[in-house]
């Protein structure tokens, strides 16, 4: 089905038994997104939130919330922009099915903007404070916009094919903001919306933004989907939609005629306002700090506006369906743009960026023993290409050792690194380098290290599958148990040593070493991870993924047994150390607020709103 507005697809989930609606008057502030967690849990519908308070809008969310119901949205459109993007990545497929260049024409016929006069979004205007203000966690800062699509051009040549759509972070109440007259702007390091800015302060011209929310649900998707500079989401947007993206000028500001709202405003240049905190999708607050902020100049809406909004938290929530859907849409174009590269994959449960995995092909013809060569410089331009720039560690595997091995399960790509990884040979570090903007492991904001493994050759070990008998810990260290083989976590004393001294190796990590060094028994044991409560990590692979990745930096927390440095390569003898305990500069990780999830619990019970649902 083409939807025409997000009311069509709201309407069209209900008909399908994919949307409930929740009447009970709801309060935006804790409670709409604690619903949304639970709902999302227990993989239910989406959510129509018809009664808010303060806000006569009704809010619709967890439309994602499952990748079934993604494809459910989009399946009048999945497939023919999914040949679109073969098409790009082997013309020739063509010639084999002709069929395929239909599905690319039907594709193409809707990419092209249209621009008119009027439309659904001008039908009233209102203010800031009139929407539903959707706070997600006890400390967050204030309300914010939580699936913007920021539009913004280049503000020279204000042509709309060098336009940007992305999903940055609005906050629109708290901290300094005057009410109704200024919103944050939080964009991240390697946004496109960084490149107008740069150039509209370097040339003093105002920049002049819209901010959309809702329209066809494509729309949504087309601002978190990673493309090419020079082609604009706006056009992937009217491809995906299978409709025109329409738009509209008024004012200098260019306006989807389409989306339920609409703000309009302008970027304040060289002035910055404390913006945050907000709880992400890391699992912990991303801290205030100094961000641009928009002048607001109106905001307009449709007659029958809903307002969208997702919840993001410890990984996964419902932005993992976004991220299936974008593999499997660029999945054919990976090996086109990186030769020798077959497949990545994001790990959601470490937060997206802190985790990457790679397989690659190792073609180099080996003289004597078989090493990584040709998978060390696809690991380079893995860590040149894009948003993958930002990944903090990156094992990458040779295709040839296991051609059916599945890079989306990761326990089974972790088991196979670990039975080939070489210590002394396949660990790579760049220090002083970028992460991303909410990863608060590194040093300071955006500046961390990386950690990329690449490994080939034949199968060096047996993975323990459980502790050796003779295991010792020295004083301090408790409750180690194998998380997936070949990995043992341990409980370590809680991470006190001081900040200014964070250059040196703590002295419990050094105890630790020392009694390994000694008495190394661990000959089946590939990584050990110390943090802060084994048996959390030990419980299922999504906690040991998020604690072990969003909570080390690997230049300052990675170590080894009998570790060596030569000629600046490190390496060791025996297992490496991952020190993933929680560090005095990190940020707080997310807890939720006693009072609304008892609130929320009396709806799950019989005759409340969510009864059998959560």
């Amino acid at each position: 089905m083409i939807y025409k507005s997000m009311k069509e697809c709201v309407d069209d989930l209900e008909k399908n038994n994919h949307l409930i609606r929740i009447k009970d008057l709801v309060d935006p502030d804790l409670e709409m997104a604690e619903i949304h967690r639970r709902v999302f849990d227990a993989k239910g519908p989406a959510i129509l939130f018809e009664n808010i308070k303060n806000t006569s809008f009704p809010a619709v969310s967890n439309l994602f919330g499952t990748l079934k119901r993604s494809r459910f949205i989009f399946r009048s459109t999945l497939k023919r922009v999914a040949n679109l993007i073969a098409l790009k990545a082997d013309p020739l497929k063509i010639l084999t099915n002709p069929s395929k260049l239909l599905y690319s024409f039907m594709a193409l016929s809707t990419s092209l903007p249209k621009k008119i006069t009027t439309g659904p979004v001008l039908f009233n205007k209102t203010t800031i404070d009139k929407l539903p203000m959707i706070k997600c966690w006890p400390d967050d800062g204030g309300a914010f916009i939580l699936l913007p699509q920021v539009y913004s051009e280049d503000p020279v040549d204000k042509k709309i094919f060098g336009s940007n759509l992305g999903m940055y972070r609005i906050q629109i109440s708290g901290n300094q903001y005057k009410t109704n007259q200024e919103i944050g702007l939080h964009y991240q390091i390697k946004r496109d919306i960084a490149y107008h800015h740069a150039k509209a302060i370097k040339n003093n011209i105002p920049l002049k933004v819209s901010i959309f929310a809702g329209g066809p649900p494509a729309h949504t998707f087309a601002a978190v989907m990673p493309l090419p500079e020079e082609l604009p989401e706006i056009a992937f947007a009217g491809a995906f939609s299978g409709k025109r993206f329409r738009y509209i000028k008024k004012k200098g500001f260019t306006i989807s005629a389409d989306a339920d709202f609409c703000i309009t405003g302008t970027v304040a240049l060289n002035k910055t306002m404390p913006e945050g905190p907000f709880g992400d999708h890391l699992g912990y607050y991303s801290l205030k700090h100094e961000f641009p902020y928009i002048n607001v100049d109106s905001v307009y809406h449709k007659k029958d506006a809903i307002w969208p909004f997702t919840v993001v938290g410890q990984p996964p929530q419902e932005d993992t369906s976004f991220g299936s859907l974008i593999h499997e849409i660029i999945k054919p174009v990976v090996p086109v743009e990186l030769p020798g590269l077959d497949s990545m994959h994001a790990v959601d449960a470490a937060g997206v960026h802190p985790l990457l995995l790679a397989i690659g092909r190792e073609s180099y013809v080996p003289f004597g023993v078989r090493k990584p060569k040709e998978l060390l410089q696809i690991a380079n331009s893995i860590l040149g290409f894009g948003q993958c720039s930002l990944a903090k560690y990156l094992f990458i595997v040779a295709k040839e050792d296991n051609p059916d091995l599945d890079i989306t399960n990761v326990e089974d790509f972790f088991i196979h690194l670990f039975e080939r990884i070489n210590f002394e040979r396949d660990l790579h570090f760049q220090t002083k380098t970028t992460i991303d903007t909410l990863d608060y492991s590194g040093e300071n904001l955006n500046e961390g290290s990386k950690l990329f493994i690449t490994v080939c050759g034949e199968k060096r070990r047996t993975l323990a599958n459980k502790l050796p008998p003779d295991l010792t810990l020295p004083t301090g260290f408790i409750n180690p148990g194998i998380t997936i083989p070949g990995v043992m976590t341990v409980t370590g004393p809680k991470f006190t040593y001081p900040i200014q001294k964070s250059s040196e190796i703590p002295e419990d990590i050094i105890t630790f070493l020392n009694h390994f060094n000694k008495n190394n028994n661990l000959n089946n044991i590939a990584l050990i991870v110390i943090v802060d409560d084994s048996r959390f990590v030990q419980r299922n692979l999504n906690s040991f993924l998020w604690v072990t990745f969003t909570r080390s930096n690997p230049s300052h927390d990675i170590y080894g047994i009998n570790s060596f440095i030569k000629f600046k390569h490190f390496g060791c003898k025996g297992p490496f150390i991952i020190d993933a305990r929680l560090k005095p500069h990190h940020a707080p990780p997310l807890l939720k607020d006693p009072k609304t999830t008892k609130k929320v619990d009396a709806l799950g019970k019989k005759g409340g709103s969510l009864y059998k649902i959560i």
